[in-house]
């Protein structure tokens, strides 16, 4: 975890850090030393942490970690009892927060909507006590398939405080993907919208929803947000609307909710194969993400958080816990970054007084290809943050240089969803390289395997992590077998994330993509990421995307899919930088398409690109964004002998 000083590097402020400050009440003057008594010691530090960041126990627990059901499967501040709606809501309504903004929404034709931490615990009771009134219980499920409006962290809280568990539905599901979740996770009830919008155009939230449950995926109610106030069709005695629920319900009680308690569960995307229920309790990730917004992103109460971030993606709820329990305001953004206007982020960065702006590698991509460069609206902005995604260095350059003036750091920061936050940071105190990471999480133990299942640094590898955490899963939903061979079946007692990685000399991270993404030319590994990194130091390409097709002689070979910028007049040189910035073993074949496929929260889909080409059978293409259409990738020539690559780039 140590990393040199290098040249050029601009600390931040340093006295307001949680981190450093904490440091120096336990006695520590390296983050390293830091990091390896919170892996050694974690009943130490998870006890100090949760006292640190105060994280409020209603009943204290009695024991940090509790593994006697296996390593997969800890139980963590066992005995205690917390709910994460009175970490998050409760506790500010009263007090120096109550009258602040909690919530605020920004909707991509202008809308803007918000409530203070008061109007928030206000409207968290009511309709928990309405959610009780239509039958639902602890341990019941309820889906959130909603845009995120207030509306949507109210009832993600609601179902907390009641003790049911949150089911949250990514809005841009078709219905066979939204009744694939409403089935597996047997839920009786789903919140809804009429709809919500995506540059502009609406998408039908309720009449998709409509389908899914035609298609055999009974609840028992609905609940429909009028959002966009379109009118939609109503079930007699199933639905109703948000705005006609008893205005002032019977009260109910917050749940007593045990520490491992089920909190929500949040389903991967699943463009491919089965979908994964992953399951989150109250106090792992209360704690995990007080750890990964408090001491990662540096957030206290007066912090203002924009990002977008759709409520079935990890980060919607993550957004929520994290920054409501340390008091800040959270800014919930809806639609994409670049619409109706490239600077949109800028502009509601200004508007709100955001002090961290998240922003994903993809959307900076987006934003400065259209020209996303009025930038008087972030003099608040004293840090970005970035997850979902590897950075290629010219656009973190370009973020870093041109838009933060190089001196607002880059947080970037590393996971997933069943991690329930953060594996790799780039603490904003420590010099970082660009794109890069510059050390685990507290509390994580992570390292880089090769294939025999050793640690080795500079080349890449398995990302791993050799311990377990608060904020892990506590397994897939009704699915123990299939997590199980998932994360803990190819090491003995060592957690395979899935990703590639490396960590070179200097103590600089970096994820290089999925593993099963991983192209293998004549017996030597590349990551997809490593490919489109070197493809994107060209300046007249905007976007790139990295796949290994079969060969016959080499095992595979690359081959690169790159969308063009808009002022880019020729590109007859692009085959010669290929060679020269990716090497001429790993060079790709070229096809110049106008646009990639990505999923409607911005990543590109590489599996789906690759079954494309390769004329395979495509999987669950509901994430597709309609548009970055999949028929943009050429399908791979075939010839007598068999498929070929073709071997020079032409525009499709």
């Amino acid at each position: 975890m140590p990393v040199p000083s290098r040249p050029g590097f601009r600390a931040p402020a340093r006295d307001r850090s949680r981190l450093l400050t904490a440091m120096g009440t336990w006695g520590y003057e390296r983050i390293e030393d830091l990091h390896r008594a919170s892996i050694d010691d974690p009943d130490w530090f998870w006890r100090a942490v949760v006292d640190d960041l105060d994280i409020t126990f209603d009943t204290p627990f009695d024991t940090v970690r509790d593994d006697t059901a296996g390593i997969p499967f800890p139980r963590w501040f066992t005995g205690g009892r917390i709910n994460a709606a009175t970490l998050c809501a409760h506790r500010h309504a009263h007090g120096p927060h109550a009258n602040k903004p909690a919530v605020v929404y920004e909707g991509d034709a202008g809308q803007h909507r918000s409530l203070t931490y008061a109007e928030l615990d206000t409207e968290v009771r009511r309709f928990a006590a309405n959610l009780t009134a239509l039958g639902v219980g602890r341990g019941d499920r309820v889906v959130l398939f909603l845009p995120v409006t207030p509306e949507a962290t109210v009832a993600f809280l609601a179902c907390a405080m009641i003790g049911a568990i949150s089911v949250p539905a990514f809005t841009g599901y078709g219905a066979d993907a939204l009744a694939a979740r409403v089935r597996d996770s047997g839920a009786a009830v789903v919140v809804t919208a009429d709809g919500t919008t995506r540059r502009g155009k609406t998408l039908p939230l309720k009449q998709t929803l409509d389908e899914a449950l035609n298609s055999g995926a009974a609840v028992d109610h609905v609940v429909v947000v009028r959002h966009l106030a379109h009118g939609v069709d109503m079930c007699k005695g199933r639905d109703v609307y948000w705005d006609e629920l008893d205005p002032t319900p019977a009260p109910v009680g917050t749940a007593p909710t045990e520490s491992n308690d089920p909190l929500t569960i949040v389903y991967t995307s699943g463009t491919t194969g089965k979908p994964k229920g992953i399951v989150h309790s109250h106090a792992g990730l209360l704690v995990k993400t007080a750890v990964d917004f408090g001491y990662g992103f540096d957030i206290h109460s007066d912090d203002v958080i924009a990002w977008i971030a759709d409520m079935g993606w990890a980060l919607g709820p993550l957004l929520i816990l994290g920054g409501l329990q340390h008091g800040a305001t959270i800014v919930m953004t809806e639609g994409v970054p670049d619409y109706p206007t490239a600077n949109r982020l800028w502009d509601i960065a200004g508007r709100n007084h955001v002090t961290l702006q998240g922003i994903a590698p993809t959307a900076a991509r987006a934003v400065m290809a259209a020209g996303g460069s009025e930038l008087a609206g972030i003099d608040s902005v004293r840090a970005f943050a970035s997850t979902g995604e590897a950075w290629d260095e010219p656009t973190w350059r370009w973020l870093f240089h041109e838009v933060g003036d190089s001196r607002r750091p880059i947080v970037n920061f590393s996971g997933g969803t069943e991690i329930g936050g953060g594996m790799l940071i780039s603490y904003p105190f420590l010099p970082m390289d660009p794109a890069g990471f510059n050390g685990p999480l507290l509390g994580m133990d992570v390292a880089v395997f090769d294939p025999d299942g050793r640690p080795v640094t500079v080349e890449v590898g398995e990302l791993t992590v050799l311990n377990t955490w608060p904020g892990m899963t506590h397994a897939f939903f009704r699915d123990r077998d299939r997590y199980l061979d998932t994360y803990w079946r190819h090491w003995n007692d060592v957690w395979l994330h899935g990703d590639l990685a490396s960590v070179d000399q200097c103590g600089t991270w970096r994820v290089h993509g999925r593993s099963d993404d991983t192209i293998k030319v004549s017996g030597r590994r590349v990551g997809p990421a490593e490919i489109e990194a070197a493809l994107l130091k060209d300046r007249t390409i905007a976007e790139a995307a990295a796949i290994g097709a079969p060969n016959p002689q080499r095992g595979q070979h690359v081959v690169a899919f790159v969308v063009l910028r808009a002022d880019a007049v020729e590109h007859e040189h692009l085959t010669a930088t290929a060679v020269q910035n990716v090497g001429r073993s790993f060079a790709p074949v070229l096809h110049v398409v106008p646009t990639l496929p990505k999923t409607k929260n911005g990543k590109i889909m590489r599996r789906a690109i690759r079954s494309r080409y390769l004329g395979q059978q495509q999987g669950d293409l509901s994430s597709l964004d309609p548009a970055t259409p999949i028929d943009s990738i050429p399908i791979m020539q075939t010839s007598r002998f068999g498929r070929h690559p073709q071997r020079w780039c032409r525009l499709h």
